[in-house]
């Protein structure tokens, strides 16, 4: 059964939210209410990565995440840290956190395989290719899904010489990270080839550019609640593919999709 991971951004910035949850009791009353409705994983971030983002320092980072992290590891949540930053690796992982979920890859910072191999904490390697100031410089591949598939093969030998082992590591395509509109879909219709590599896949569409640019000529026009719509179907296809997690803003749309996707399988069993 494919897990639903809810996202929880504690940030000014975020390309969707940004602002929302900066309040740490706000941010934690979010995080709750995506568990009751359904997430089997909270992921936190105090730093944007939306195309453009500038980086945030980790004092700043961790000053708007740990409180959330403990209180929402403490409440019985699975808590993923969203982070680029082995300092906050590690002292999320202190306060409750499970998952490190580091979109670069343990590209960002050279300390956070062996942070995170010591720390004994899963990690999310998502294919990337520069930082979100000009991730777009680099969006030139041959065939998207073969390179996804041999760079994603790179982490995962850099982060078992650094003592993790593929258990512990889960694979997530990047979608909208380094890929422009059309290489996001030749992305998903190759994720089979990433399951194949053997570690867990998490995917992540939520309410991204891409979805918005198939449904209108202008994406702009397309409403927040469109696009969780789209997410909903996306997350039903890559669940089909052999995602293990799918990574959201509105759970319960995806969760009713997963289940409706599960009953039509199953014929209702």
């Amino acid at each position: 059964m494919t897990l639903i991971m809810g996202i929880v951004n504690v940030t000014p910035d975020s390309f969707s939210d940004g602002g929302r949850y900066l309040d740490a009791d706000a941010a934690i009353a979010h995080g709750l209410a995506l568990r009751a409705a359904g997430a089997d994983l909270l992921d936190v971030g105090g730093e944007s990565t939306r195309p453009g983002a500038e980086r945030v320092d980790p004092a700043t980072e961790q000053a708007r995440v740990l409180s959330v992290v403990a209180a929402l590891a403490a409440a019985g949540a699975v808590v993923s840290i969203d982070t680029m930053n082995a300092a906050t690796a590690r002292a999320a992982v202190d306060a409750g956190a499970r998952i490190v979920n580091d979109v670069s890859g343990g590209l960002a910072d050279a300390d956070m395989l062996p942070v995170v191999a010591a720390s004994g904490a899963d990690v999310v390697l998502q294919h990337w290719r520069g930082h979100s100031a000009d991730m777009y410089a680099d969006a030139d591949y041959g065939d998207v899904a073969r390179d996804l598939t041999v760079e994603l093969g790179d982490r995962i030998r850099e982060a078992a010489a650094a003592g993790i082992s593929p258990d512990r590591v889960i694979l997530d395509p990047g979608i909208g990270f380094g890929k422009r509109g059309p290489q996001n879909w030749q992305a998903l219709r190759g994720l089979d080839r990433i399951v194949a590599l053997g570690p867990r896949v998490l995917v992540g569409t939520s309410r991204k550019r891409f979805l918005a640019e198939a449904l209108d000529s202008d994406p702009a026009a397309v409403t927040r609640e469109r696009r969780d719509l789209a997410t909903a179907v996306t997350s039903v296809l890559a669940a089909q593919a052999g995602a293990w997690a799918v990574r959201v803003h509105d759970v319960a749309a995806t969760r009713d999709a997963l289940r409706i996707a599960r009953a039509w399988r199953e014929g209702g069993e």
